[in-house]
């Protein structure tokens, strides 16, 4: 078979192998669209929006409260009353912080200094004005 024969093969087998080799062309009425917005018409397209967001919030990890013991508990109390006795203590406290989507929370340490505990509401206050409930913390040093 000779090489012309095959290319009216090709030709024949595909009716608009004419016009590939064509500039496209050119409207008088609309301008170019910018590359920007041309690449945009192509974007994801999420059929099911929030659904991404929806399983990295129930996969997200939480911890459970821990409840301590009597004696844990004295000895927090007697850390509290040894702190609250200095001025400017400075102090690094584990405590319990829930989470405000989900069952469970996160345990954190904070450094600062002492300010005040309202023994009323239970509240632990750093100079910061950060605030600590005394039911959510499970360790004080100084």
């Amino acid at each position: 078979m000779k090489e012309t024969d095959k290319w009216e093969d090709i030709k024949n087998s595909f009716p608009y192998l004419d016009i590939l080799e064509k500039d496209p062309p050119i409207s008088k009425k609309h301008p170019k669209q910018p590359m920007e917005a041309r690449a945009a018409q192509f974007s994801p397209f999420a059929a099911l929006t929030g659904y991404e967001d929806a399983i990295k919030e129930v996969s997200r990890y939480t911890e459970e409260k821990i409840s301590l013991e009597e004696e844990a508990k004295n000895e927090l109390d007697q850390e509290l009353q040894k702190i609250e006795q200095r001025t400017r203590a400075k102090i690094t406290i584990v405590y319990f912080e829930k989470d405000p989507r989900k069952k469970g929370g996160k345990y954190k340490e904070i450094q600062g200094i002492f300010q005040k505990i309202d023994r009323e509401k239970r509240i632990l206050f750093l100079e910061d004005k950060t605030k600590i409930s005394l039911e959510d913390i499970v360790k004080i040093e100084s």
